[in-house]
């Protein structure tokens, strides 16, 4: 029976080592998930959903426990998304994602240019590279995407992403057709199961950003729910602040929080193309989803 949510976003982490100009800081206090809280998510969560993503905010790879982590999912047989910039791959982890639970990993390519605008590439992406190459021997069934920003205009040939392009065909030894299609605005594959990934920058959703409407769908608590770090859960992975408190996985289970007549509400009206919070009415990102809810999902942003 296919269960409730494609996706639970779990924020193991809100900490991150860089500062993205297309990611606001993080307004809440610095957090890590708790073991004792990661197990119970995890409990919770296998029945419900096909797979949890290791993020909502904050960079996966600064968890001290995350191999631990991963270890609690494989014991559920809950499969595992991760996503990360990837400044911080080094032996050890290179060994830890390569756990078979881990279903897909996403690497942010174009956090490096919104940090290091004037800094060699090469080492940063080497290291990726290296990892993906050994990924792709030893766990050719893993996922792997290299996500980059391309739709500011209509030509994918932009500097930066031609430089990366370069760099890809010279490592892997493949020649990737830069020519503008459909295909472009989502994924490009390698070679294997390694694919570029495209997308536009987006404002995230806030209390102070200007109202939008009243009408609009959204695949929050229909596809995908999201757990802070303290174990608050909200409806949406870009509720990055908690706009919307359903409740917390620490006095409450989330099949009780989904249940409750606030997170109801929300979902009901959004089958109904109604926006009954603040948050979903000052959020842009809507406008993405086809007002029919016909085909797949618009993919959900790191």
């Amino acid at each position: 029976m296919p269960r409730q949510f494609k996706k639970i976003y779990i924020e193991i982490s809100n900490v991150c080592n860089l500062q993205c100009d297309f990611c606001p800081v993080v307004e809440r206090d610095k957090k890590i998930m708790t073991e004792e809280l990661f197990a119970k998510v995890i409990s919770e969560s296998a029945p419900l959903t096909d797979e949890v993503c290791f993020h909502l905010m904050g960079e996966p790879l600064t968890h001290p426990k995350i191999g631990r982590y991963l270890d609690i999912c494989a014991q559920h047989q809950l499969p595992v998304n991760i996503t990360s910039n990837g400044i911080l791959l080094d032996e050890e982890k290179n060994l830890l994602l390569l756990n078979p639970i881990v279903r897909q990993i996403n690497f942010s390519l174009h956090s490096f240019k919104a940090n290091f605008k004037d800094k060699d590439i090469r080492p940063y992406l080497n290291k990726i590279f290296n990892f993906t190459q050994t990924a792709l021997q030893t766990r050719p069934d893993l996922y792997l995407n290299y996500r980059l920003w391309n739709l500011e205009n209509e030509n994918p040939e932009n500097d930066f992403n031609e430089e990366i392009f370069q760099h890809i065909e010279t490592f892997f030894n493949v020649s990737l057709n830069r020519r503008a299609h459909p295909d472009w605005k989502k994924s490009k594959n390698i070679l294997g199961r390694l694919y570029l990934h495209f997308d536009t920058r987006f404002d995230w959703p806030s209390l102070n950003a200007p109202l939008q409407g009243q009408k609009g769908f959204c695949h929050g608590l229909s596809s995908h729910i999201g757990i802070h770090a303290d174990g608050t859960l909200v409806p949406c992975c870009l509720d990055k602040e908690a706009g919307i408190k359903l409740g917390n996985c620490q006095n409450s289970t989330i099949e009780e929080i989904i249940q409750t007549p606030r997170a109801q509400n929300i979902k009901n009206g959004f089958q109904k193309r109604q926006l009954n919070e603040d948050l979903c009415k000052r959020c842009t990102f809507i406008q993405r989803f086809d007002s029919k809810q016909s085909g797949s999902p618009t993919l959900l942003p790191d």
